[in-house]
């Protein structure tokens, strides 16, 4: 198994439960982690995607989020470089988000778009979006 590194980011006590759910009732066994790719995109800066796997996968850094894995790919370690991950749960959007404090706001022309109201290098997530890894069985 990979050795737990340190990565520079910061993980929000609404985004730490989310992940530690998400990986409680995937079914997998208790040394299951919480897989997250992020590449960049958009006006929100990021895209991101997430599944709950029984290991991380090859070339994948693992980072500890008060007991719970995380499994990162090299480019995800880059891009979370600095960044905090939060989740909100409103009537318009749930899911993660990804703030970066050093991030340059958006000058798009597209930016008063309603699909893009989100604030600078926020990304939006839908939780309907979410993939289990196959080994999953579904919730009862």
């Amino acid at each position: 198994m990979l050795p737990i590194t340190s990565v520079n980011w910061t993980v929000s006590p609404a985004a730490e439960k989310f992940i530690r759910r998400m990986v409680k009732f995937s079914g997998l066994p208790e040394t299951a982690g919480f897989r997250l790719t992020v590449t960049p995109g958009g006006c929100s800066g990021y895209n991101s995607e997430f599944t709950v796997e029984a290991q991380p996968a090859a070339g994948d850094t693992i980072a500890e989020v008060n007991g719970i894995q995380v499994f990162l790919p090299a480019d995800t370690c880059t891009l979370l470089d600095g960044v905090i991950v939060d989740f909100a749960d409103t009537p318009t959007k749930s899911g993660l988000t990804f703030v970066n404090p050093g991030a340059a706001p958006c000058a798009c022309s597209s930016s008063g778009d309603a699909a893009s109201s989100a604030p600078p290098s926020v990304s939006k997530i839908d939780i309907g979006l979410i993939k289990l890894s196959p080994a999953t069985r579904p919730l009862a």
